[in-house]
């Protein structure tokens, strides 16, 4: 089974969230077992201080019974593991415990390596180091906190039991207290952060996975089998569009990739469609060519030698008629040998010019003014002059027949243009006659395809559409209804180009 995104999704999430979770739960936990280990130490230092000023007033006495009975009474309290007062040769003289009174501890003892470690004076221990834990036999950790007890002017002045005044510390009060509540509460909290981060480690991966089903899931399962039905041949299928984020941009362009690989099927099968008809269309008009040379011929032959009006009238329909199938074969037969240019350095505005001056007393006659723009400064192109007059006239005779009535104006310019970084040379012929309707403009360009009744065989576009393409070239139409039509054709110039004369304006 192959790895899907959601599944990929799903797992880096719950990674990042682990450890983010993990994280947290373990910083959690640490900052509460500082602040509760803070909390028992600080309690120990009071209890400690506590039991040395309770028995402070018995040890001023010397009423050893009576400190006995105070720190026996106070090591009965719960968490409080052993109370022990050192002398200064580390002898045990007071303790709940009777079978510790009377033992010495070693110097190397944890609860003398505070001071003797480095040999600080236990009066001078900083409140932090007069703190230790440690695990007891039984391994539970406890806390030990031990107190110096001073020689006050009072012991050192009393005369039942005074003190040397140059001795600082008469002996040490140990107090230890058991962790076990606070490492118990702490494995509970710990317990408690790490569930609460596995609960929304699960909270947040249910509603991703909730969330990327409904909003990626399913729409990428929608455009992988509308893809997979296209793949089949179903190019009229659509994919719904629901929303408006990236997945439904890509809805919508899925749509419109969809409908244009239907559009180009369809122009693959009618350019199938016309190549076949084409090549009919050739080798009809190369059967009855001769024919018709031969009717044209005898009929305008009949045409000279015939008297009455009325036969001569049905022999010039005949001949024109005949003249008319001819071009239409010329046409055909041409448009079907097409063959490549024959390309040489050429002036376009010299091509330009020729074809003005044929079609010059056409223009006339139709009463149609030319406006003429033509760029000075065109450099030499490879190109087939002969063809590319072709396209010019096929061009200036297409604007010439778009006219009903009115001002009538066709406008010829040529012009340098650089497209994506290719210089080109541009030639745009436009005319501001009835403009050509969106319906008919999708097939401008298919052989046979006109809209003059009675005049022209719908070839002349499709000759200069396959002569530009011949060239490297493109042909562009920009048309509105009643307003005009222009045709620009660019064609690009190879790299060593060599200017020309001036052009003709």
């Amino acid at each position: 089974m192959k790895p899907r995104i959601a599944q990929r999704v799903m797992v880096a999430v719950g990674v990042v969230s682990l450890a983010v979770f993990g994280t947290s739960a373990w910083l959690a936990s640490r900052a509460h077992e500082r602040e509760l280990a803070s909390l028992v130490e600080r309690q120990a230092l009071i209890l400690s201080d506590t039991i040395r000023n309770s028995t402070r007033h018995a040890m001023l006495l010397n009423e050893r019974d009576m400190v006995h009975r105070i720190i026996e009474q106070i090591g009965r309290q719960d968490g409080l593991e052993k109370i022990r007062v050192y002398n200064k040769e580390g002898e045990v003289i007071y303790s709940p415990d009777a079978a510790l009174v009377g033992t010495t501890v070693d110097q190397h003892n944890e609860a003398c390596d505070g001071c003797h470690s480095d040999g600080t004076s236990v009066a001078e221990l900083s409140e932090g180091r007069r703190t230790r834990v440690f695990r007891a036999e039984g391994g539970d950790r406890q806390l030990g906190v031990i107190t110096p007890i001073p020689n006050e002017p009072i012991c050192a002045n009393a005369g039942c039991h005074a003190h040397p005044p140059q001795q600082q510390v008469l002996g040490v009060l140990d107090v230890t207290v058991s962790l076990a509540e606070v490492d118990s509460a702490v494995s509970a909290g710990r317990r408690s952060a790490f569930a609460f981060a596995l609960a929304g480690i699960t909270a947040i991966s249910l509603l991703l996975a909730t969330l990327f089903h409904r909003w990626v899931g399913k729409p990428v399962r929608a455009l992988l089998g509308a893809t997979e039905r296209v793949a089949a041949g179903e190019l009229g299928h659509r994919v719904a569009v629901v929303r408006h984020d990236e997945l439904g941009q890509l809805a919508t362009s899925f749509n419109q990739m969809t409908t244009n690989l239907a559009e180009a099927r369809h122009m693959v099968y009618q350019s199938n469609k016309l190549a076949s008809v084409g090549r009919l269309a050739a080798g009809i008009a190369h059967e009855i060519n001769n024919p018709l040379t031969g009717v044209l011929t005898y009929s305008s032959f009949l045409l000279k030698r015939a008297v009455d009006a009325e036969t001569r009238s049905d022999l010039e329909t005949i001949v024109h008629e005949t003249k008319r199938c001819r071009d239409i074969v010329r046409g055909l037969l041409d448009f079907s040998r097409q063959v490549p240019p024959k390309k040489t350095m050429v002036d376009l505005n010299a091509i330009v010019e020729r074809a003005l001056a044929i079609v010059d007393n056409q223009l006339r006659v139709q009463n149609i003014h030319l406006t003429r723009t033509l760029a000075s400064d065109l450099p030499l192109f490879p190109a087939d002059a002969t063809q590319l007059q072709q396209v010019i006239l096929n061009l200036l005779v297409n604007a010439a027949d778009a006219f009903e009535a009115g001002d009538r104006q066709i406008f010829v310019a040529t012009d340098l243009k650089s497209v994506e970084g290719r210089q080109s040379v541009e030639i745009k012929v436009a005319d501001n006659g009835t403009g050509i309707s969106e319906k008919n403009l999708a097939h401008i360009f298919e052989p046979f395809f006109t809209t003059k009744e009675n005049r022209g065989t719908g070839l002349g576009l499709a000759v200069c559409w396959g002569i530009v393409t011949e060239h490297g070239g493109t042909i562009r139409v920009d048309t509105k209804v009643g307003r005009g039509t222009t045709f620009t054709v660019q064609l690009p110039l190879e790299p060593q180009s060599q200017p020309a004369a001036g052009g003709a304006s």
